[in-house]
């Protein structure tokens, strides 16, 4: 791999390492291209606090400590600093205003929750037609904001209900896709810890739709970056499916 975009840190509580290890490990995997997108911090109406992301208070320390690797590391490899983050309407606005100020390069779009946390997640199994057709129209309305470079794990949702249905919504998926030249995910993370995603019957729809695929590490350990095995794994499903990969963003790399 030259590029990887799916970075995580300590600071979402559910990954391990310190930043300056995820560097050095990318150095040694021969990647050229690291974008640190720890999930984004929320602020919610109602004071819930989430457990699983970035807190508002870190957002500080996430920016200098990166913003100190860009500057030390800068002869060996790029760093990126931006999020994961789901796309909630009506939680939007109070994020945006929380980042107005930092220079963000990036974001991911990584649709953990139809609506806000901790209701259902996408990876639970479902056979309600109704929360599949939302987490695909929800991808596209963010999409069409402009906000995000690609959607992180598209294949997330575990819809188990009638093959046709899955089909019809994610062919929607894909196509959109295609149209603006986004690349599908295929999630190493999944791959590594055999999760539902990254979904073959997925891929085999991308396939039909002729959709173009990045690899994300979806790293939450340093050495996650170093793992051979499941690269070759990704890109080995890449070929199955005739998805052609793409090593960088273009959008991202025209605009730093």
């Amino acid at each position: 791999m030259l590029a990887n975009y799916h970075t995580h840190t300590y600071r979402c509580n559910h990954a391990k390492g310190e930043d300056r290890e995820y560097v050095e490990a990318a150095i040694r995997a021969g990647i050229k291209v690291l974008g640190f997108s720890d999930h984004c911090p929320w602020i919610f109406d109602d004071g819930y606090v989430s457990s699983i992301r970035m807190l508002p208070q870190s957002v500080d320390d996430y920016f200098d400590s990166i913003q100190k690797l860009k500057q030390e590391y800068s002869n060996d490899i790029t760093i990126y600093i931006g999020f994961e983050a789901e796309y909630i309407p009506e939680l939007i606005d109070a994020q945006t205003d929380l980042l107005k100020d930092y220079p963000i390069d990036y974001m991911i779009l990584g649709q953990h929750f139809n609506s806000r946390e901790p209701s259902r997640g996408a990876g639970a199994p479902t056979e309600d037609e109704a929360i599949l057709k939302k987490y695909v129209d929800l991808i596209i309305e963010a999409m069409e904001t402009g906000k995000y470079q690609y959607v992180a794990h598209p294949d997330m949702m575990n819809y188990v209900g009638p093959t046709e249905t899955y089909e019809y919504h994610m062919q929607r998926l894909c196509r959109y896709l295609k149209e603006k030249n986004v690349p599908v995910e295929i999630n190493m993370l999944g791959v590594m810890e055999k999760r539902h995603y990254t979904s073959e019957r997925f891929l085999s729809i991308a396939q039909k739709i002729g959709n173009s695929a990045i690899i994300g590490v979806d790293a939450h350990l340093p050495e996650c970056l170093e793992n051979m095995e499941m690269q070759r794994k990704c890109r080995a499903l890449a070929k199955r499916y005739n998805l052609p990969l793409i090593d960088f963003l273009p959008n991202l790399e025209a605009t730093n």
